[in-house]
């Protein structure tokens, strides 16, 4: 199927809210056709492609479970049918993890969270590279975390996840650099309105704001701009790296 030629399409996994949904929203202002993915939450999704819709802009919303190999299959199947292929993936969906100490954990919850994480982003590669590949363009962005290289207490199955995952993009950025493709990642710290800061009190959260310069958590928009720069031609010449967005609460 020939693409038409205006609009490049992006696909979002885990778009129905938080960073998901801020980037989503980023991309269509931005000029992107945008598949916004969701697991189970269809009436959010559908709230954010009303909004980009409502804006002028072009989304949908497609349901599949980024972990299981089938609906990932179907899902670009469907995109390829729709708008004839994907230029940028955007690996946002959260994997469920547990926070605990060492003392505490289970091989699995730290195993199943590695298995979780890297099988789906194994997936959607697999399933998206091969169009890059043929039309010699992609951009391939995966959300990490600051606590892939800088830990914090109860936090070491997620951390050690991301650590996974940040290894594997660079392998898949060497590999696929030869073909026009860039494999890049965005690591936030704890970001305001998500799974994670919901599982946190309000002192918790008061606590990490202050320790952060800039004196507040990282907000969905923030992480969704520097998305938007690795999904953009600005971004053509950099693969391989990651770009921390923290508030300069880490600083390597």
């Amino acid at each position: 199927m020939e693409k038409p030629l205006t609009g490049k399409v992006a696909l979002v996994t885990g778009g129905s809210r938080g960073i998901g949904a801020a980037t989503a929203s980023v991309l269509a202002e931005r000029g992107f056709r945008v598949v916004v993915n969701y697991h189970a939450s269809a009436p959010q999704a559908e709230e954010v492609v009303a909004a980009i819709s409502a804006a002028g802009a072009e989304a949908v919303a497609i349901q599949a479970d980024v972990t299981a190999p089938g609906d990932v299959a179907g899902m670009v199947g469907e995109i390829d049918q729709r708008w004839g292929g994907v230029d940028v993936l955007v690996h946002n969906a959260l994997i469920p993890y547990a926070i605990t100490s060492f003392a505490e954990l289970t091989w699995e919850q730290l195993g199943g969270k590695l298995d979780g994480e890297l099988r789906a982003a194994f997936l959607l590669t697999k399933a998206v590279v091969p169009g890059m590949i043929s039309r010699g363009y992609g951009r391939l962005v995966y959300l990490s975390a600051v606590l892939s290289r800088h830990p914090r207490d109860g936090m070491i199955t997620l951390g050690t996840a991301k650590a996974a995952l940040d290894q594997f993009v660079r392998f898949i950025a060497l590999e696929l650099a030869p073909h026009g493709i860039t494999a890049n990642l965005v690591a936030p710290a704890t970001v305001q309105g998500t799974t994670m800061t919901r599982q946190l009190t309000r002192e918790k959260m008061h606590e990490l704001a202050a320790a952060t310069p800039m004196g507040r958590l990282v907000q969905p928009d923030d992480v969704a701009r520097t998305v938007a720069f690795f999904a953009s031609e600005d971004s053509g010449f950099t693969t391989g790296h990651c770009i921390p967005v923290n508030g300069g609460v880490a600083m390597d």
